[in-house]
């Protein structure tokens, strides 16, 4: 596939994906961002455009460093984020969501722990990044330094951060952290919740790599 038919599919996936954030819970309105990186371009969602309206034409195109190559609507605010992430990370895409549960913990815990194994498919306990401000450097800092280790993060009062190699392998992470913040929430109104030491969490990665978990033959 040459790069204009990746952008394209790229654009199609973002428009299809965008679609699922607001009925799956994980944004309202136009909040939240997606991404995907096509070779040395990032094709990203575009700022103040609800799920419900946008197109592929609305999919803004930019360079590594920010610059715009096809954007005929502003980029989302998130961009500097998503720009960090890929900078330091082997990301293919990244997932931004404002999801209920998620924001519900970011403003009441330094960290999601493990309360199920599913949390090692994010890489273990996910950590809450101090808040800054929306769109700026700084909270692009915190993302990334909350990622370390890790496929998705918290933002203090704000939301959350997922990355994977594709698209729906992000949204995916993304879907499971909501998940995961809703059982923690749920095994705290019933009492103190066991939580799975690190010992355990690396014998259920260890037998998943074996198991090839997740994946389908051939894969």
């Amino acid at each position: 596939m040459d790069a204009k038919a990746e952008l394209r599919a790229a654009r199609e996936q973002l428009v299809r994906y965008g679609g699922r954030l607001v009925a799956d819970g994980l944004a309202v309105g136009a909040a939240g961002n997606l991404s995907v990186r096509v070779g040395d371009l990032i094709a990203i969602t575009p700022s103040g455009i609800g799920y419900d309206e946008l197109t592929t034409a609305d999919i803004c195109v930019v360079t590594l460093a920010g610059d715009e190559v096809e954007a005929a609507e502003t980029p989302s605010s998130e961009l500097p984020m998503h720009l960090a992430v890929y900078a330091a990370t082997g990301a293919g895409a990244v997932v931004h969501t404002h999801s209920a549960e998620v924001v519900a913990l970011s403003a009441t815990c330094a960290e999601l722990p493990a309360v199920h194994y599913a949390i090692t498919s994010l890489g273990g306990p996910v950590r809450v990044a101090n808040y800054v401000r929306f769109g700026s450097a700084g909270l692009a800092d915190a993302a990334v330094a909350a990622l370390v280790g890790r496929q998705a993060a918290i933002l203090q009062n704000h939301g959350a951060i997922c990355c994977g190699p594709t698209l729906p392998a992000a949204y995916d992470r993304a879907v499971l952290l909501e998940w995961l913040a809703r059982v923690y929430r749920l095994a705290r109104s019933h009492g103190e919740p066991r939580i799975l030491s690190q010992a355990e969490l690396d014998e259920v990665a260890a037998e998943a790599r074996r198991r090839r978990y997740g994946l389908r033959r051939g894969q």
